[in-house]
C-alpha cells in the first residue's frame, strides 16, 4: 500500500512548480493558487500522469512542451474552459481531484516524483507496443506449437507401443508440418 502524500508536501511542490515554470494557460496559475490555499481539496488531490482515463482530472502544461495547455476531464467529456473547471473544482471539494503536469524534464523531477501517484485508472494494455503485441502473440503461438509437437509426440509413442502403423504414419505426418512451423516461428 502505498503511503498518503501529505498536503503540505503537495502544497510545497505546487509552490515550487509556480515559481519554476511559466505555464501555457495564465488561469492554471489561478486553479494551483486556489489548490495551495484550500486543503480540502488539495487532500482530495491527486498528481498522476495519463489523466485522460480519470473521472476528474487536469492537466496543465508549462511553456517548452508539445502538450496542451489545458484540459479538464469529467466523466468522459473534455473541456479546455478553465472558468468551468475551476467552477466544478470549487463545487465539489470533497470530490478526487487527479492532477497531470507537463513541464520540461518531468521525468527527471525528484519534486515530482515524491508527489506523483500512480494512476488507478490508466488500463492495464495502454502501454503495451505494437511490438509488444507482436511478440506476445509469437510468443503465445510458440506455446500453442510447443503443446501440439508435445501432443503428437505423446501419440505416436501410444502408436508405436500399440503397432498401429496407420495412426503412426499419420500422427508423424501432423508432427512433421508442427515441427516446420515452430522452426518458421522461432527462426523470425
Amino acid at each position: 500500500m502505498e503511503t498518503p502524500i501529505s498536503v503540505q508536501d503537495k502544497k510545497d511542490f505546487v509552490r515550487w512548480f509556480l515559481n519554476h515554470y511559466q505555464l501555457k494557460k495564465r488561469e492554471s496559475v489561478w486553479i494551483l493558487n486556489y489548490l495551495i490555499n484550500h486543503e480540502a481539496i488539495l487532500q482530495h488531490a491527486h498528481f498522476v500522469d495519463e489523466v485522460e482515463f480519470c473521472p476528474r482530472g487536469i492537466l496543465i502544461s508549462a511553456q517548452g512542451v508539445k502538450a496542451p495547455p489545458f484540459r479538464f476531464y469529467k466523466d468522459k467529456v473534455m473541456t479546455t474552459d478553465a472558468e468551468k473547471s475551476f467552477h466544478d473544482i470549487r463545487l465539489n471539494q470533497e470530490d478526487p481531484l487527479y492532477i497531470e503536469l507537463n513541464f520540461d524534464q518531468a521525468n527527471q523531477s525528484a519534486r515530482y516524483a515524491a508527489v506523483l501517484e500512480e494512476n488507478p485508472y490508466v488500463p492495464l494494455n495502454h502501454y503495451l507496443t505494437a511490438k509488444d503485441k507482436k511478440l506476445a502473440g509469437r510468443l503465445l503461438d510458440i506455446s500453442l506449437l510447443e503443446h501440439q509437437r508435445q501432443q503428437l509426440e505423446r501419440e505416436i509413442d501410444e502408436a508405436l507401443d500399440n503397432g498401429d502403423k496407420q495412426t503412426f504414419k499419420r500422427v508423424a505426418k501432423l508432427l512433421q508440418k508442427v515441427k516446420q512451423e515452430l522452426a518458421e516461428i522461432t527462426d523470425k
